[in-house]
């Protein structure tokens, strides 16, 4: 049974953080069955595909919450990376579904080949950077699930070098990435925090008015 975590944090947020997880992970099930031709590429499955990345954002500032007094430098280091470079896949994402589907191949091609490509590049290098720290920071320092962190880093391999992995190997990676998340967001909602800023602040107010005269 994993420990509960003694910080002061609103259960509220934590809950919301856990559920952005959740999202995230609804979102990359939706992508890889898109990808696959499971389910048509459509105006909604377009728009969604970004909202992955947002919430993944909430589920890396909610895992760093529940570690940051163990975890420190390094966690805070893989956390903004992480927070940074998912900022940057939501950009990322915007222009490979909803504007690459509706220019040529040559103008795709050519925008890759300039500064568009180099910004991919290095946003999906980041994301591979962060996500690597910031898996090793709760490996090393939180109750979190080691096989989940696992494939959560294994699983991030083909999405930041998805020019280089077949498109097999990036549907599961999406798949891979899904469970993972949901994993992680499980597992923050079994470590709510026992005492929370809100049960501190009236357990101040009920010592007050044992006190006072």
């Amino acid at each position: 049974m994993s420990s509960k975590i003694e910080v002061l944090l609103p259960a509220a947020l934590i809950r919301i953080f856990a559920f952005a997880g959740f999202i995230s992970a609804a979102i990359l099930l939706v992508n890889a069955a898109k990808r696959a031709g499971i389910i048509p590429t459509s105006p909604f499955t377009q728009l969604a595909a970004p909202i992955a990345q947002i919430a993944a954002i909430g589920l890396v500032i909610g895992m760093y919450l529940l570690v940051s007094r163990k975890a420190r430098t390094l966690a805070a280091s893989g956390a903004v990376i992480s927070v940074t470079s998912l900022a940057g896949l939501v950009g990322v994402e915007f222009v490979l579904n909803l504007v690459f589907p509706y220019i040529g191949q040559d103008v795709v091609a050519v925008l890759r080949s300039g500064p568009l490509g180099i910004a991919l590049t290095v946003v999906s290098m980041l994301f591979l950077l962060g996500t690597v720290i910031f898996m090793l920071a709760l490996w090393r320092t939180s109750s979190v699930p080691k096989g989940a962190i696992i494939l959560y880093t294994a699983s991030s391999l083909p999405i930041a070098l998805r020019t280089v992995f077949p498109e097999t190997v990036l549907q599961l990676g999406l798949i891979g990435l899904a469970v993972a998340a949901a994993f992680l967001a499980t597992w923050m909602l079994r470590n709510i925090p026992r005492t929370t800023a809100g049960d501190g602040v009236a357990n101040r107010v009920q010592s007050a008015a044992v006190i006072a005269p």
